[in-house]
């Protein structure tokens, strides 16, 4: 056995469900007003990391539940987060191959695309529910999100490796 770093009992299922747990407690860190519409998506980046990384771990299944506990967490109706976040690991599955070989910044490019189809969706299947939106500022996160992506895939890969999840 190589000494050096940890090996992780389980394949890592533990440390990856630990990252969505950060992911949904940043999502509901109380934000300055002015600033609330801005924050990243940090489930959706998140979720596309590990699908990108591990697509024969983390897949739709993941997503959905993933999904439906951020419905319940941010009190929106049951299955919009679900719907989106699916629609979103569906299309990291099928681009994984892709984004793993991009650079940092042409990724950074793709997760904005993808987090901003996750907030159409989103904001799109709300209005079927009765919220409507006035302008497209909701779109913002998708921007922020790009910004962090860099800085959140060195670490989440970092995790991995330092734990060796495969």
């Amino acid at each position: 056995m190589n000494s050096g770093s940890p090996v992780t009992p389980g394949g890592g299922g533990f440390i990856i469900f630990a990252t969505f747990l950060v992911g949904l407690m940043l999502s509901q860190v109380p934000l300055p007003y002015m600033i609330e519409w801005a924050r990243p998506e940090w489930v959706a980046m998140i979720l596309i990391y590990w699908v990108m990384a591990l697509p024969h771990r983390v897949g739709m299944g993941m997503a959905f539940c993933l999904g439906l506990f951020l419905d319940v967490i941010k009190g929106s109706v049951l299955g919009l987060n679900a719907l989106s976040l699916t629609i979103i690991a569906f299309l990291t599955l099928l681009l994984h191959q892709r984004l793993r070989m991009f650079p940092l910044v042409q990724q950074a490019f793709m997760v904005m695309v993808l987090v901003g189809i996750n907030q159409l969706l989103f904001h799109w299947m709300q209005a079927f529910t009765g919220y409507t939106g006035d302008s497209l500022i909701f779109l913002l996160p998708c921007l922020v999100s790009a910004l962090f992506w860099p800085w959140l895939f060195v670490i989440l890969r970092g995790i991995r490796r330092m734990f060796r999840i495969r």
